[in-house]
């Protein structure tokens, strides 16, 4: 199982946002081994959020080798024309490094901000997945569609990557959602909070039946976890601290359901948890810290790596 990290778009206590904070975050990955850094994406949040996109374009020159993912773009709310450059430019600043990412987003909030309605946002997708591609490929859509205007010449520059950049579909794990990535996904991203070990080997499987059913290749197909909220202590009035006073009112959850789901407590437990994912099939998993990142990115590398199941 392959480690990547998220960058720090929120604020936890009082640490701020700042170009400092996200680069101590990559060095530390870097220098840690992790193989990806991943933004994902909001407009409106709980709490202030700093732009993906722009945050990953900030650290592309200390994230040395390792890839670069959004987790996820809001292809909806984004747009194909203005996602399509935004990519393309990643792409390119990376040196063809990039994974993208792509989702409606889940939130309501997100898309009464922009004037879309919340309903519309699974046939919205997959016409902009669909135009998007179009676009990376350096092509010209013969026309719009539905929901969004074609450009009338290609977008210019194309990405670095001469395939195009790979677009993996987050899905929490649906029949629809998973016949979704199979497709038209280069890879499937799950929600670690929104799923289980079980539930993901169930999807797992399903994924693979669909890919077979399409004639795809169904051994090839990658994965990754994504927003596994993480505090590693081995104090339990510490984790239990996380989790009541931090994560439950950040996604408002009951704490009760999050324990034991995401990264917060002991190392064995973290250990645990991913060693059932990597036996499910999970391929990589995207850490995000709540709080004090280079320490949490240290413990996850020192103390819950060699514990993994080989």
């Amino acid at each position: 199982m392959d480690l990547g990290i998220h960058l720090p778009l929120m604020e936890f206590g009082d640490e701020g946002l700042s170009r400092g904070r996200l680069e101590r975050s990559v060095d530390a990955a870097r220098e840690c081994g992790f193989v990806a850094v991943s933004a994902n994406d909001h407009f409106v949040f709980s709490t202030p959020w700093l732009d993906g996109p722009t945050a990953l374009a900030a650290i592309v020159e200390r994230s040395g080798d390792m890839a670069l993912a959004t987790t996820l773009s809001l292809a909806v709310l984004r747009g194909p024309v203005s996602l399509a450059k935004t990519l393309a430019a990643l792409d390119i600043l990376s040196e063809g490094r990039l994974i993208a990412g792509l989702g409606p987003g889940s939130s309501k909030r997100d898309y009464d901000a922009v004037g879309v309605p919340f309903e519309e946002r699974w046939k919205r997708l997959d016409e902009a997945i669909a135009m998007l591609r179009t676009l990376l490929r350096g092509d010209v859509p013969m026309d719009g569609g539905r929901y969004f205007a074609a450009p009338e010449v290609a977008l210019s520059p194309r990405p670095r990557q001469a395939d195009g950049i790979p677009l993996w579909i987050g899905s929490w794990g649906s029949e629809v959602g998973l016949r979704r990535v199979a497709r038209g996904g280069d890879g499937w991203l799950a929600s670690a909070y929104n799923t289980t070990p079980e539930r993901f080997s169930t999807a797992t499987r399903f994924l693979k039946r669909e890919l077979e059913a399409r004639g795809r290749p169904s051994e090839n197909l990658p994965n990754a976890l994504v927003t596994m909220w993480t505090w590693v202590t081995e104090r339990s009035a510490e984790a239990d601290r996380i989790l009541t006073d931090v994560l439950g009112p950040l996604l408002s959850r009951d704490p009760e359901e999050l324990r034991g789901q995401v990264c917060v407590g002991s190392a064995e437990m973290c250990a645990d948890l991913l060693s059932r994912y990597a036996d499910a099939g999970c391929q990589r998993v995207h850490f995000w810290p709540l709080g004090d990142e280079r320490r949490q990115i240290e413990l996850l590398a020192t103390e819950v790596r060699p514990r993994l199941s080989p």
